[in-house]
Parts: C-alpha cells; structure tokens; sequence
C-alpha cells in the first residue's frame, strides 16, 4: 500500500515538514523526531521496494531504483537486528514528557517494535513481522509479488527506468533462490505448507511459465518503453533474461514444492506448526493490535453474524425470499444471473464505468461527515489479468505524494459472477472512499514523520474501511436499494465470517472443509470464493480478524465520545481526528479518542 514518487526535492520539503520543529532545545520531543526519521532512512536502506513504492528512488537513492530487497536468510537476520536495535534506541528516549502527536508517534513505533521484537526471538520460521509463517505459497513469496511489482510500481520513463526494469528482473531470479533457501530452512524445522496449499501454489507458478513473448514481464517493458518512445529492443533483452534466469528459478522453485508435497499434511492450522499455538496468539495481538483472545473473538464473530442475520432476515423478506437460511438466500442472489455484469470485456468496462460514477458521486457527499477531505483522487481499475487468478477480489494502492498517480482501487474481474451488482457499492465504499482513500490519502497529506506515513496498521485501517461501509449506510445510500443494503450486511456478515473461521482454523483446530461450509452459512458467498478465502487465512493467520474488529472499536469509540461529550460532540471533529492520528494501534486510537473527548487532545 506505499506507492512512489518521481522527485526528491519534494521528498526533501516533505520529510523536512514531518519532523519535528528544528529547536536548539535537546528535548524528548526533538530527540524522538530525528529518530523517527532514521528509522524511515534505514527501512529505505534496506528495501529497494520501499524507496521505489514510495516514489524515492530518484537522486542520491536512484542506485536503489535496479535492485529489489533481500529476502535470504542473511538480510532476515539483518532486518530482526535492525529491529532489536531500533527498539533499544527508542527507549532510550524518556516516553514521560513526550505530549500531543509527539506522544502518539512514540507509541505506535514503540508497539509495532515490541510486538515484532518479541515474534523474532521466539519464532525462527517464517515472516514473523506480516504474521506469515510460510515463505512460499499461493499468497506469498517473490514469485507473485515481483511481476506485479515490476508491472505497476517500477517506473519506466527513462532509458534509466528501462535498464532498471532489467537489472530487476535478473534479480527476481535470485529472489526466488533466496526464498528457496529460507523454505528449505524452515522445512528443517518442521514447517510445511498444507497440502492445498502447495497445490494451488504449484497451480499459479506453472501459469507463469509461458513463452517469453507471452509473459507480461516481458511485454511489460516493451509496451512501455514503445509509448515513452525510448530506443532499444527492450524486448529482446527481457525475453532473454526471462528465459536464461527467471525460469530456471522459478524451475526450482516448482521443483521444491514438488518435493514437498510427499511431506505436506491436510491439516489447515498454524496449531501444528513449531510451537504453534504461541505462533497464533501473537498473529492475533498483530494483526489485531489487542490482547483479545481466540475465544473472544470467536464468540464476537458469532454474536455479530447473529445480529446481522436478523437485519438481513427481514430484508430478504421485503424482497419476498423467504425459503432456506440467510446464508442460502444471499447464496441464491449471488447466483442469479440478473444481478452479473456480462463476463466479456465489455461488460467489465461498464462495471469500471459505473463504479467510478459512484466514487465520484460518494466524494460530493463527504463533507456531510469530514471536515477534512483527500486531495487526492480515486480511481477504479481491473486488476491486471495476469496476477487476477491468485489475487483477492478487490485492493487499494494510495496516490504517489508528488500527486503523479491517483489512489487506485483494484477490482478482480476474473468473473464478473463472483462481482453481482449488488455486492459493489459496499466494495467500492471500503475500498475507495470513504474507506482506504479517505484514510490513507489523508495519513500521507498530513504532517506525521515518514516512517508514519509509510505504515499501515490493519486493525486501524481495515477496521476504518469496515467502519466507512457502515457510514456509508449512515449517510442514506441504501435508502431505495434494498439489493445494495443486503450487500452491506452479506460484506459485515462475512467479514464476522472471518473472526469465527480464523480462529475456528488456528484455534479450534477445524479443517479447512469445516471452515469452508461455515463461511457460506454465515454469509452465503459462493464456495469457490470461501475456499479462496480460507485458504488465504491458512496462510496468513489473524489478519482476517483485524477487520471486524478494528470496525467495532471504530465504532465503540464513537459511542464513548459521543457519550462523554454530550451535545459538544461533533462527528466530523471526531472522524477527522481519528484520520489524523495515522495509521495507530486500536490502544492507541482509544487514548487518542478519549483525551478528544476529555478536552485534553
């Protein structure tokens, strides 16, 4: 979700302007800003990615422009040090006199440290900071990552770019070498994906061996490099890496999952893994950033999908569908061809159209509930087609900070089916506005420390996006469009989903069968899309948690400020609060809201 920028002057106004006022006081506060920003510095050092996402490739950081990150053993190692050392020298500055966003800046650093500290020296498998405990699979790893990287992120307007491009798609061969590596590490251990997994991961890796004419990372460079009108046969020369470098690699990397499918077991949960259970529970407080437990949140996804059950009973009923459960009617409506755009290209470009008309007809509706909007725009796109397979079914990429590139929101269209018209004002409201954008266009417009304006915190920002889709409703959107409301409560119904089957998966124990039929019960999505889902919760446990309740803490907080505050609260004081703390932990944004609401904030 970082994006870049083409120049550094403009780096340099804005990096000057996040830190801390230039006094000739030593003080905590000075302190703190500077070292916010070697920290910001040093995630830039490490990642070649960052700096290129984030539009700082350019001038004294163009080297890191041809390279990509270290993913070997070796730069692991380097990146829990780096960790270790940044939380010690955090603390080295007293946390006491720091007040205001000083405050809040110190600690939301300091938590996301201690939590990933903590991960590092217990578990040796993994990527312990995301929470995910297989380097290779159908969600992660460099051999999904990278073409989509090198085809929407790396820039090509220079021959520079272009020779770029080229050195970086030599380097995605060692990438996936260095993966390969830690895989085989964490095999040692006792790490092995499950079996579903290494299939559906085998299934994407295959689909990316194609003749070098036909690979988008070839076809990348040379369409690019023909609109900008830069000389050279670019696509001779990709062709050529791609086949002398990228597939080999990407060979061995097939030939390694291979090899462990023999080894791979059924069993969907992180529960099996080394020291499993622990693994779980600090996935949860990560992507959550609570101390809830598995048990509570199992028991809030009941209690909501309870809830909103009932809501959607008595919908379902104005529309004169009164046969079978909630999940099963919803199922049925996801079915009926009458609500699918037609799957052709011209039916997609029309579903595009018509979801750009309702941003921008959401955006003239905003200053009801904000007093502060983005500058930037939002746009809708289809998401590239030769990632659509793997990818989830709707994602944001915030605006480059010189304003070069718009918000963007990715709709998958692999099946306009799996996409009914009356799921996509929800979607378009989370992940546009005023969801992502709203939330993530501000956090960069405002003037925090980079390193700041560079996080995204999940329970905060998917909680904001959850909570935007229920504002949305707020502000009277489905007042004639009962289909669209059922929508918002089939997005909150799975969303409550997710709590019950992340934690039924990891904690609980259930297989993925289980948690497959339990999702389309509650929610009545389609079983091809619950299957997609829960097996990107195998991979990627906890997360899926961070949604509901991030939403119902949003929501909570309202209520608690609402109630303290009386006939002084005002709701757009509050939401533009909220947006301006940046992405925070949820304890965090409950100091924040409750100093707001004593008159202390």
């Amino acid at each position: 979700m970082l994006n870049r920028r083409h120049f550094l002057l403009a780096t340099a106004a804005l990096a000057g302007s996040a830190a801390a006022p230039a006094l000739a006081a030593d003080t905590p506060q000075t302190r703190l800003g500077a070292l916010l920003e070697d920290f910001f510095e040093e995630a830039l050092d490490d990642s070649p990615e960052l700096a290129t996402r984030m539009g700082l490739d350019v001038g004294a950081r163009a080297d890191a422009r041809p390279r990509l990150d270290d993913r070997s053993l070796a730069g692991l190692a380097h990146d829990k040090a780096r960790t270790a050392d940044q939380l010690r020298r955090l603390k080295a500055i007293p946390r006491a006199p720091l007040t205001g966003m000083a405050a809040v800046d110190y600690d939301a650093v300091l938590d996301g440290l201690e939590r990933e500290d903590a991960a590092n020296r217990r578990f040796a498998y993994g990527d312990t900071g995301a929470g995910e405990p297989y380097v290779i699979s159908q969600l992660t790893g460099a051999y999904r990552s990278i073409p989509d990287f090198l085809g929407t992120q790396h820039p090509i307007e220079t021959r520079f770019d272009a020779d770029a491009y080229l050195a970086r798609l030599e380097a995605y061969a060692v990438a996936m070498d260095q993966e390969a590596e830690r895989a085989r590490h964490d095999v040692g251990l006792g790490v092995v994906p499950p079996d579903f997994v290494i299939e559906r991961s085998l299934q994407q890796m295959r689909a990316l061996k194609v003749a070098p004419e036909a690979s988008p990372l070839v076809t990348s460079i040379a369409n690019r490099t023909r609109e900008k009108s830069i000389p050279g046969d670019w696509q001779a020369r990709a062709a050529r890496i791609y086949a002398d470098k990228v597939v080999p690699a990407l060979d061995r990397q097939i030939a390694l999952m291979e090899s462990l499918a023999p080894r791979a077991v059924h069993e969907a949960g992180v529960w099996r893994l080394p020291d499993g259970e622990a693994y779980y529970e600090h996935a949860l407080r990560a992507a959550t950033t609570t101390n809830m437990s598995a048990d509570e949140i199992h028991q809030m996804g009941l209690d909501e999908a309870r809830r909103l059950s009932d809501r959607a009973e008595t919908l379902l009923r104005k529309l004169g569908l009164t046969q079978g459960s909630v999940g099963e009617r919803i199922r049925a409506l996801f079915d009926d061809p009458k609500h699918h755009y037609p799957n052709t290209d011209a039916g997609k470009e029309a579903l595009i159209a018509d979801l750009n008309l309702q941003v921008q007809a959401m955006m003239r509706k905003l200053p009801e509930l904000f007093g502060r909007l983005p500058k930037a725009p939002v746009e809708v796109r289809r998401v590239p087609g030769f990632i659509e397979a793997g990818a989830p079914g709707g994602y944001y990429n915030q605006p480059t900070l010189d304003g070069s590139r718009p918000g963007i929101f990715w709709i998958n269209l692999r099946d306009t089916a799996e996409n009914p018209k009356w799921t996509l004002p929800t979607l378009t409201y989370h992940e546009a506005v005023p969801g992502h954008h709203m939330q993530l266009a501000i956090q960069q417009e405002t003037e925090l420390p980079m390193i700041r304006r560079a996080t995204f915190l999940s329970a905060y920002g998917e909680g904001w996006a959850l909570y935007a889709e229920d504002l949305a409703r707020e502000m009277g959107v489905y007042e004639d469009d009962p289909l669209g409301e059922i929508g918002y409560l089939q997005s909150s119904l799975f969303r409550s989903a997710r709590l019950v089957v992340d934690t039924g998966l990891h904690a609980k124990r259930w297989s993925r069968e289980q948690a497959i039929e339990t999702m389309t019960g509650i929610d009545g999505s389609p079983a091809s899309a619950a299957t997609t889902e829960i097996e990107r919760y195998c991979v990627w446990p906890g997360q899926a948690c961070s949604y509901m309740v991030g939403k119902l803490t949003w929501m909570r907080l309202r209520k608690a400020a609402e109630a303290r505050m009386g006939a002084r609260f005002d709701l757009r004081g509050f939401h533009d609060l909220g947006l301006a703390a940046g992405s925070v932990p949820l304890t965090v944004l409950e100091r924040r809201v409750m100093d707001w609401a004593g008159g202390a904030a």
